[in-house]
């Protein structure tokens, strides 16, 4: 199953990405010579056209060969063909496949032939197609499933500092209880809870709870408060994110290198207490944690039924305080907690384009804001990962389901998008640098010193792979 599924993930994304700029190429009339999924050896092709279509070996990555676009760089650093037949690679009597018949060259056809506008549209479009494949994915799955949603309506906490006028009396709803009714809707789940808020007509809105209450001595309990629902959506807003739904304690995920892993921290231990403050769910671990910035924490935690206790000492970092607006320090452990059960909240298709869109965004801001902090020192380079990263969480996806397994091939198709934009030569973000300077200077940076950046460039790729695939040798012996 893993390894279908990562064959099935790196192939429909390198593929999507490659189509991208063969479509490009050839609305601008730029001549496709070769459309290779894969590096290195040919391991089956055919031709169509003026276009060898081929599935090469090594399947992590791709390319299209597009006639007069810097032939050298192209064969050394993306693996393509030599036509020299001198060179190694080219095609000789031993070799299986014959090369397509060419026809008499056509320099019009060139990509180097072309203007820079029409060039930086070929070298975009792939990264273009990955975040449409990524806008189509979520949208599909918000069509055909709906949003996932945390399938609970357990009130976990509500923050009071966070509530708007008119609204503290859902402070007094205690913890532990289900919100059964909001006004005249009976929500089945978290996204109901949140819709009703977001959807009821302006004005008193009568908020019934009902079930055991974790507050001291306050057992099973059934009521209601009231409250004024305000007209402004940003306030409705506000008010959801002082309402907060159950989460266990127990911890999902460590992040590599942060402090958690370095306190010893694994995924299925529950939190019991914090420097002796006992939790009984997430959230207030994590505030609790947020109030210690490099300060030295004890944590017990529940293991496989004994109490274990751990030092760690959360990393400072900045962040926007919800309830003042303003930017404070707090501290970060690096853990994410066990996610709940998923309940599909169904959407209309008008709704699901607009899910697919905001998810598309969110992400791509996420992943953005992420290479900004691995680049200010604000995230460990020990989160990067690598082809078995991706392997591991493929196989996992795949076995939650078609939903799942296509949500995380949208996430991976934003990031092979940005990853692709960076400015390092080899990659589309290179080439795009390349492109800007001959715009700026009107004329073209030279053969050579493309081909020296595009050998630096290699090596810094390199690089990186290297340091991805030692942090998940390093995660999967528990280093």
């Amino acid at each position: 199953m893993t390894i279908l599924a990562t064959l099935v993930v790196l192939g429909v994304l390198i593929f999507v990405h490659e189509l991208g700029h063969f479509w490009a190429a050839r609305s601008v009339g730029i001549r496709v010579e070769r459309f290779s999924i894969g590096l290195g050896p040919r391991v089956y092709g055919f031709t169509r056209g003026d276009t060898e279509f081929v599935i090469s070996a090594i399947p992590l990555g791709g390319y299209v060969k597009m006639a007069g676009m810097d032939d050298e760089v192209m064969e050394r650093i993306e693996g393509g063909r030599s036509d020299d037949p001198d060179e190694p690679g080219a095609d000789s009597p031993e070799t299986p496949w014959p090369a397509p018949a060419r026809a008499p060259h056509d320099p019009s056809g060139d990509f180097d032939a072309k203007p820079v506008w029409a060039r930086t549209w070929v070298i975009s479009a792939g990264v273009v197609m990955n975040l449409i494949f990524a806008f189509v994915a979520y949208t599909v799955v918000a069509a055909g499933w709906g949003s996932a949603e945390s399938d609970t309506l357990r009130l976990g906490d509500v923050r009071a500092e966070l509530l708007e006028p008119g609204t503290a009396a859902l402070a007094d709803i205690p913890s532990g209880v289900d919100l059964v009714a909001i006004g005249e809707r009976s929500p089945e789940h978290w996204g109901e809870v949140r819709e009703a808020f977001l959807e009821l007509p302006a004005g008193p809105t009568l908020v019934r709870f009902a079930g055991p209450s974790q507050d001291p001595g306050a057992g099973l309990v059934d009521g209601s408060v009231e409250v004024m629902v305000p007209e402004d959506r940003e306030a409705r807003i506000r008010i959801l994110q002082a309402l907060e739904s159950w989460l266990d304690p127990v911890v999902g995920n460590v992040e590599p290198g942060t402090p958690a892993a370095r306190a010893g921290l694994r995924a299925g231990d529950r939190i019991l207490e914090v420097d002796g403050i006992v939790v009984e769910r997430w959230y207030p671990f994590t505030r609790l944690i947020q109030a210690r910035p490099d300060t030295p924490t004890t944590l017990v935690v529940e293991r496989n039924g004994d109490r274990v206790e751990l030092e760690a000492v959360p990393d400072a970092t900045e962040a926007l305080d919800a309830a003042t607006g303003e930017v404070r320090t707090i501290g970060r452990m690096g853990v994410l907690p066990m996610p709940p059960p998923t309940a599909w909240a169904r959407l209309s298709p008008a709704d699901a384009v607009v899910y697919g869109a905001r998810q598309t965004w969110g992400v791509t801001v996420f992943i953005v804001d992420f290479l900004g902090q691995l680049v200010t020192g604000r995230a460990s380079p020990r989160n990067l990962g690598s082809i078995v990263t991706i392997g591991e969480i493929s196989g996992q996806a795949a076995a939650e389901g078609l939903p799942v397994f296509l949500s995380f091939m949208a996430l991976l198709s934003i990031n092979l998008a940005i990853l692709n934009l960076l400015p390092i030569p080899v990659l589309d973000g290179g080439h795009l640098v390349f492109l800007a300077l001959e715009a700026i200077r009107g004329r073209p940076v030279s053969v050579e010193q493309r081909m020296r950046w595009s050998q630096v460039g290699f090596v810094i790729l390199i690089g990186i792979m290297v340091l991805a695939l030692g942090n998940d040798f390093m995660r999967l012996f528990g280093l």
